[in-house]
């Protein structure tokens, strides 16, 4: 029974495995498609404050809200 078992979850950990790499194939590209045009890149100054600093600076306007709002009642 113990060996049953095991031979499933090897069949559906392969299957995932499988399934996940066969639904990316676009994360794999390495040629560019007609019509593309990524632009510049960012600085790492411009990548920190897009990636850090605005989610921080809007939680804390949004917790700053909910403190304001909980006060008045």
């Amino acid at each position: 029974m113990v060996n049953l078992n095991k031979k499933r979850a090897a069949a559906v950990l392969g299957g995932t495995t499988l399934l996940t790499l066969l639904a990316s194939p676009a994360a794999q590209a390495l040629t560019r498609d007609d019509g593309d045009d990524p632009g510049p890149g960012l600085s790492v100054i411009e990548t920190l404050g897009l990636f850090v600093l605005a989610p921080l600076a809007l939680f804390a306007v949004i917790a700053g809200l909910v403190i304001l709002s909980d006060r008045k009642r």
